[in-house]
């Protein structure tokens, strides 16, 4: 490609997505025009927003996904044409269930009413879209409020399995990813043969994923591995769990909330083995890891650690996490 072939194709996208920017400005203001280039726009920001929720603060991004939320619905209820409303379902659903993570995790996942709402909100805006997928990965995200919120592993492996019933027949890396955390949620009752059952099943979901899958970034070995460490912690089974956990720190490098979470794990695991020295870097990775994202669940696990290393805090290595954990606390 030559410079002014690219500089003409640069110039082409500026002027395509200007047009796109000024439709939708315009369906705003007449609801009832919005078409599928409208839903288009919406999807594809909803899309970049998704894409920065690993790398970003989730209350930086609150503020713009609301608005696109209430874009969202606003268009949907206006629409004329009803090919274009089941497509803004579709994009509604998703909304709300982002929506919902964001809401959860800026609560520091201690308000569970409002992100109920947006998960309800989206299964049934996936139900209306006739969308399993996007209906069982709601579900599913209420079954994560009721296992780490609520503490009810009871009703979070109840949601759970329907979350995989939901995407039994569309989506194998959904139903993969239910199944793990219905396996969580038996270790959490300390039922250790239904726990390897469920993660026995969920494993054998990979060798059905097939091109058509959705929701396949969803589920990966990294996300099998973390819950499965996970799910050894809770079995109190912490030698099981730490290589596990080291495996799964290294590769969710990219993935800064999800590996925060699992560098929380590896900490808990180091401190039930005795295992100080290597416990105190851990807990300084989840910190910084904390500091770059703020997420709900790595933010919790760091202070479940931090509660777990009471018992040496006269030692100045344990003070020095100890002031970390003040410092991290006093700037949410």
């Amino acid at each position: 490609m030559t410079q002014g072939t690219s500089r003409s194709s640069c110039t082409s996208k500026v002027i395509y997505g200007t047009a796109l920017s000024e439709r939708m400005s315009y369906a705003l203001e007449n609801p009832a025009s919005a078409d599928l280039m409208v839903v288009a726009y919406l999807h594809e920001r909803l899309r970049q927003l998704d894409e920065s929720y690993d790398l970003e603060a989730s209350t930086g991004l609150l503020g713009t996904a609301g608005q696109l939320h209430g874009q969202v619905k606003f268009l949907r209820e206006n629409a004329a044409s009803p090919r274009v409303r089941r497509a803004l379902y579709e994009v509604e659903a998703d909304s709300a269930t982002f929506m919902g993570q964001l809401v959860w995790d800026v609560s520091q996942r201690r308000d569970h009413h409002a992100p109920l709402g947006y998960f309800e909100e989206a299964v049934n805006a996936a139900r209306h879209a006739r969308d399993p997928s996007t209906e069982s990965y709601a579900t599913l995200r209420i079954a994560y409020v009721a296992l780490y919120g609520e503490k009810n592993p009871g009703r979070g492996v109840t949601l759970a399995e329907q979350a995989a019933e939901a995407a039994k027949l569309v989506s194998p890396s959904l139903t993969g990813l239910s199944l793990l955390h219905v396996a969580e949620g038996h270790a959490m009752t300390g039922a250790t043969n239904e726990c390897e059952a469920a993660l026995r099943k969920a494993e054998d979901q990979f060798d059905r994923v097939h091109a058509d899958d959705v929701a396949a970034s969803y589920y990966s070995v990294n996300e099998f591995n973390r819950l499965a460490g996970s799910c050894y912690l809770f079995l109190g089974l912490p030698e099981r769990a730490e290589p596990i956990l080291r495996m799964t720190t290294r590769a969710l490098a990219a993935k800064k909330k999800s590996q925060a979470i699992a560098l929380g794990n590896l900490t808990l695991a180091l401190i039930r083995q005795g295992k100080l020295d290597e416990a105190a870097s851990a807990m300084h990775r989840t910190i910084d890891a904390v500091e770059l994202t703020r997420g709900g669940g790595g933010l919790n696990l760091a202070f479940s650690a931090g509660r777990e290393l009471r018992q040496w805090r006269q030692e100045p290595w344990a003070q020095e996490i100890n002031d970390r954990l003040l410092a991290l606390m006093a700037a949410i």
